[in-house]
């Protein structure tokens, strides 16, 4: 019979993966107590104390073996039948079941761990210690407290301290989203998706209101350039972009495209769609919420990363929040910031952000694509093609409302061979150089504008879903305290 000092147990008497490979690879070759092979790598049971010891203070928590005030009221009812069961598992069966180790293992574990924490003062009024043979445990909800507190300081930073070069914000987001391949949903979705000509998502609808007839007819005729992302110099600052950040914004229904721009009543809108013609990658914020994280209750790491994921949740609604008007300019830093640093980072890169629409809840999605992911393709139009425009159509009952957009190309001509220029240029010089325009822009073409797909719209009213409550008015006797001899303060409900 071995000493209870030199009881061990061998990494393979252990079923958790974590805790086993611990024990083989910083175990020391030993005669395991409980299966006697003397071959393997072991710890003594105050190693696995140690071990188990600091994964409950992580991961479990000890429940009251008393009622609580509910519990109590629903016993001191003599038409209930309820009666007091401790909640959680008797500790003994979650060190067994935590560790996957024997009964037997997991009684004398537990034996060690209730002399560390016994306390003879508490004994003696009946008070019950951690690792109390009679005491019970359940799981630990993930916290979040560290990453939420340093999001509110970066967040006050950026809006009173230092918006540029904000190094802790930098940081903050590289722990963030540092492992966003590597992320998936409890259901086995990845948060990064793909979209693109083969992918769910094709193509995405984009919205304008317009209030002059002339805006309206150029944007009928190139959509291309008056529905797609506005130059630099016009781009306004959005929920993820800066004033002068061209993006694209678009929804995967017309009506939350619609619902997004909030045109007022009277005023005109056209609705373009753009096809992707590539496959970009983007961040699916909806599915943070529900980040699975794999990992060992006996990694120390394992506790942060499932912070991490919680935060995570709070993250996706923080990026989706409604905001008011008059809060835009200070409310969208932190969303401009994240927005910013995702467009910047190396290969694997992302194109954009998939996120749920805050105008039409549901299972509807908009999407910002990156300045760089952002690029339309011109439309094919020949050489000196003349367009034009009406909003109106004419029957024999007048005209009335309709719209139509011409093309009038040239006739083709005969292809006029190409000459040869002195100094030795050939054709593929020539067109390399004809190219070459200063206007030119560098980035890959992501979107084509489908002219067959767009619609106009004549806003002639809004609807607006909301939850109603009722406004309770209440009057109550003034209270006369100078004339009472209690110098209790008036309550609340005082006036």
């Amino acid at each position: 019979m071995q000493d209870d000092d030199d009881r061990r147990l061998c990494h393979e008497c252990i079923g958790e993966a974590y805790l086993s490979d611990l024990v083989a690879t910083a175990g020391v070759v030993a005669t395991c107590t409980y299966c006697q092979n003397d071959e393997e790598p072991c710890f003594t049971l105050e190693q696995l104390a140690d071990e188990i010891e600091g994964a409950f203070d992580r991961h479990y928590y000890r429940t009251s073996d008393q009622p609580n005030s509910y519990e109590s009221m629903l016993q001191r009812d003599k038409e209930s039948d309820y009666e007091f069961e401790r909640h959680g598992e008797l500790v003994v069966e979650v060190i067994a079941e935590a560790a996957s180790i024997s009964d037997d293992a997991a009684k004398d574990i537990l034996e060690i761990l209730e002399e560390r924490h016994s306390d003879f003062d508490a004994a003696q009024i009946g008070e019950e210690c951690e690792f109390d043979s009679e005491s019970h445990y359940e799981w630990k909800d993930a916290q979040d407290h560290e990453y939420a507190r340093e999001w509110r300081d970066i967040e006050y930073s950026l809006k009173s301290h230092s918006r540029y070069f904000n190094h802790s914000a930098e940081a903050f987001l590289s722990r963030l989203f540092s492992n966003l391949d590597g992320s998936k949903t409890r259901k086995g979705h990845p948060v990064v998706v793909i979209a693109g000509p083969e992918a769910e998502h094709k193509s995405f609808f984009r919205a304008r209101v317009f209030h002059k007839s002339d805006d309206l007819d150029q944007a009928l005729q190139r959509p291309d350039l008056h529905l797609g992302p506005p130059p630099a110099k016009f781009a306004r600052a959005g929920r993820m972009n800066a004033h002068g950040i061209s993006m694209f914004y678009g929804a995967s229904d017309k009506g939350v495209a619609l619902a997004e721009v909030r045109p007022p009543v009277g005023s005109r809108a056209l609705i373009g769609e753009f096809e992707l013609t590539r496959p970009v990658r983007l961040l699916d914020v909806s599915e943070l919420h529900s980040v699975y994280v794999e990992g060992s209750i006996f990694d120390p790491g394992h506790v942060d990363r499932l912070g991490l994921a919680k935060f995570m949740q709070r993250l996706s609604d923080r990026i989706t929040r409604p905001v008011m008007p008059d809060d835009e300019t200070t409310e969208y830093l932190i969303t401009q910031m994240i927005a910013d640093y995702l467009a910047r980072q190396p290969e694997p890169a992302l194109d954009g952000i998939l996120f749920p629409s805050v105008q039409c809840p549901g299972d509807h999605r908009n999407v910002v694509l990156f300045h760089h992911a952002a690029r339309v393709d011109a439309l094919p139009l020949p050489e000196g093609t003349e367009l034009s425009s009406r909003q109106y159509m004419t029957d024999e009952d007048g005209d009335h409302s309709g719209y139509s957009v011409f093309e009038r190309v040239p006739k083709p001509q005969p292809e006029a061979k190409p000459e040869k220029h002195a100094g030795g240029f050939g054709d593929f010089d020539i067109i390399f150089l004809s190219s070459q325009r200063p206007e030119s822009d560098p980035r890959e073409v992501t979107l084509r504008a489908r002219t067959q797909s767009m619609t106009a719209h004549h806003v002639s009213g809004v609807a607006f879903t909301t939850d109603e409550y009722e406004v309770h008015r209440h009057r109550i006797e003034r209270r006369d305290w100078q004339g009472t001899r209690a110098k209790t303060p008036p309550s609340d409900f005082d006036f």
